[in-house]
């Protein structure tokens, strides 16, 4: 199995450091909103990642911070505290709002059919271990005091920006989003390990510390969380590509000052989800979410299905048109099932299973291929094995995939035939007759189509034409 590697910026063999365990950390969601489905991209494309390495025999531990503190738009405390503007916003206490959304990101995660993973640590649990590892920078030298809050300082490091070849002067200043720089900092890209002194009088979340009372930053919680859950030695951080500078790179520079040895091995990190006028985020267009597909009808494995047509490492824009489409494909590849599951009888043939597994493990060793695994699910379906080797098959690649496939087949073989038509599917008939008559063919096309996104299959037959549920 080979997997890009972002430190390394090339496909390296996965080797984790103990043999058959894995180690996996994945930066957790800060739970002040709902996550729009740019955020949810990386956490689907991370569980097709977890699933498989468990499917190829690792025995798996993985850990998810949630950011219910410290998350302040840039460095240099300047922007907005994420926590804070959330409880402003709905006049409720930070707790309160960490908690409603922690609970609405992870009923996302079941409806995306995303494995909820084996320890969620909040950051707000771990404030004595924030406080332990930023006392040893300090002890080390890597850490100092100014203006009341700690920072690490990051000329102490032989390499500081490790995922790129840029120069110094070519980054920003260490900030996320609106680079302002922090007069306190020795150098532009030290970073705030503990805040005493903030903008943010009213900040509500506050702890005593050898400095003073005040909160952790953004950084230090993710290496202190893995510390604590996965221990010294690191296999897999996961993250959006937005996460690799500066927060993944000043965990590295943190976490390595502190253990005195390398940390992580492998860097997976997931590109943008993009609308046509750029990066999906909270602030700007329509805020896009689980709960908002499916109000607009929309099956939330759809969405995961048009994540996985994609690979990860490339961006990928998201429409309406484009998701119709991942529907029609969709809803067309669970009636191709659920006609295999009419007659899946007999026994498995062991030579074409062996075969066509090969082309679907041979495409998630290649870098997580998930078009290429899709790509190996249709051509099991055209096979001319028989059906019992297909929904074996079928049933094992779904442990990866996770697309409810053989659920939702079934759901379809148990809708009687003769069941009667909604009305809409009546109406986009006889608009699709009328079409035809009038040799529209593409307009005919594109009504079939819509009838096949809700879930019905029309067919011209010798006795006229058919609509069948699929």
């Amino acid at each position: 199995m080979k997997i890009y590697n972002s430190l390394t910026r090339r496909k390296d063999e996965f080797v984790p450091n103990e043999p058959n365990k894995v180690t996996m950390y994945t930066c957790g969601p800060t739970v002040y909103h709902f996550a729009h489905i740019g955020n949810l991209r990386s956490y689907i494309m991370e569980d097709v990642l977890e699933k498989y390495l468990r499917f190829s025999g690792y025995d798996v531990k993985r850990t998810m911070n949630i950011t219910d503190v410290g998350h302040l738009t840039s460095d240099g405390d300047t922007g907005d505290d994420k926590m804070l503007k959330g409880a402003k916003r709905e006049h409720k206490t930070v707790m309160e709002i960490a908690e409603f959304y922690t609970n609405a990101f992870f009923e996302d995660c079941r409806r995306l059919n995303i494995k909820r993973p084996d320890v969620v640590e909040p950051a707000t649990h771990c404030i004595d271990d924030f406080i332990r590892v930023i006392s040893s920078l300090m002890d080390k030298g890597f850490a100092y005091e100014a203006g009341g809050n700690i920072y690490f300082d990051t000329s102490r490091l032989e390499q500081y920006y490790v995922f790129n070849d840029f120069k110094e002067d070519d980054l920003a200043v260490g900030v996320r989003e609106g680079v302002e720089e922090d007069s306190n900092k020795k150098n532009k890209a030290d970073f705030v390990l503990w805040f005493t002194k903030s903008k943010f009088d009213d900040q509500e979340l506050k702890w005593d510390s050898p400095w003073g009372v005040g909160y952790p930053g953004w950084h230090i919680e993710c290496s202190c969380i893995s510390m604590k859950h996965l221990g010294e030695y690191l296999d897999i951080h996961c993250g959006g590509i937005d996460n690799a500078f500066p927060h993944h790179t000043n965990e590295i520079a943190q976490s390595e000052a502190y253990l005195g040895h390398k940390w992580c091995k492998y860097w997976f990190h997931v590109h943008h989800l993009n609308t046509n006028s750029g990066k999906m985020s909270k602030s700007s267009g329509e805020f896009l979410t689980v709960s908002l597909l499916e109000e607009k009808g929309y099956n939330p494995l759809v969405y995961r299905f048009f994540c996985l047509l994609s690979h990860y490492r490339k961006s990928l824009v998201f429409s309406y048109e484009n998701l119709d489409n991942a529907a029609v494909s969709y809803n067309k590849l669970t009636a191709k099932i659920a006609a295999v599951l009419k007659d899946a009888s007999g026994e498995t043939d062991d030579a074409a299973y062996s075969r066509l597994m090969k082309s679907f493990t041979d495409a998630l060793d290649n870098d997580i291929n998930t078009a290429l695994a899709i790509t190996a699910l249709y051509d099991v379906l055209r096979d001319g094995t028989n059906g019992a080797t297909k929904i074996a098959l079928i049933k094992e690649f779904d442990r990866v995939l996770s697309l409810g496939l053989i659920e939702a087949a079934e759901r379809l073989n148990a809708v009687p035939e003769d069941a009667e038509l909604p009305q809409e599917i009546l109406d986009l008939a006889e608009q699709r007759k009328n079409a035809r008559k009038e040799k529209n063919f593409a307009l005919a096309d594109e009504l079939r189509d819509k009838i096949s996104a809700l879930g019905y299959v029309i067919e011209e037959t010798r006795q006229g034409t058919k609509i069948t549920k699929k």
